[in-house]
């Protein structure tokens, strides 16, 4: 077993009885078929079990969190919860990318920050905690990972909507993201964006796609438009 699994369990807080969980969890099949093992050594199956326990265990968490909130609603709460975007913002939180076995065409094409590779991989990793600790160990660190800061991300999720509510009630002008440089080669690239309410910047933000760097942007406007007492 190698130092960054180790560290995986100390990050994570639960230290494995059978550690080949833990590896199979981060085997993407990229590795699987480079390697020639079996497609079910992958951690496919794996992620497979850990959507059906992460989708329980935040059903119960928003049935008692929110006693009268209709169940379309609680519906709509869940997958917002759930989706590939919100794990991957965990995964990315975990690190999770730096400890994925990946094919070496997957991680050259940046499969490490890719974040259908990296929701998948959380999934997957519940479903190991599930198989080797339990019910109880998976909806610790369900709650520990996922379910935890779910108001600031859901912030970070709905930034643009929320930024834009934000200006109508508050400005004249109205807002506008500009994309003010990309760096990187085409399979990696890097776009940034600033964001303005008239002519004034309020923030910037970068991302892999143009979309998540004017979310990232709209965020941080939305943080320094909060300090100044404009909500």
């Amino acid at each position: 077993m190698n130092q960054s699994i180790q560290s995986l369990e100390k990050k994570i807080n639960y230290h494995f009885q059978n550690t080949k969980l833990l590896k199979q969890a981060m085997i993407h099949s990229s590795y699987a078929n480079e390697k020639h093992l079996p497609k079910y050594e992958c951690n496919e199956r794996l992620e497979f079990l850990g959507d059906a326990v992460l989708e329980l265990v935040s059903s119960e968490f928003l049935f008692y969190a929110h006693t009268k909130m209709p169940e379309g609603e609680l519906t709509k709460t869940r997958a917002s919860i759930v989706c590939e975007p919100a794990l991957a913002f965990c995964a990315r939180e975990l690190q999770l990318g730096e400890y994925l076995l990946l094919g070496k065409g997957e991680d050259a094409t940046g499969g490490r920050k890719r974040e259908s590779i990296t929701s998948d991989a959380l999934e997957a990793l519940i479903g190991a905690i599930y198989l080797d600790g339990g019910f109880a160990n998976a909806k610790e660190f369900i709650h520990r990972f996922v379910l935890n800061d779910l108001e600031n991300r859901k912030l970070f999720f709905d930034s643009k909507t929320i930024l834009q509510e934000i200006v109508q009630a508050h400005f004249k002008d109205p807002v506008h993201y500009e994309l003010t440089g990309e760096k990187g080669p085409d399979h990696d690239k890097i776009f940034e964006v600033s964001v303005f309410i008239g002519q004034k910047e309020w923030g910037c933000g970068s991302g892999r796609t143009k979309k998540a760097a004017e979310q990232e942007a709209a965020y941080q406007s939305i943080l320094k438009l909060h300090q100044n007492n404009i909500k």
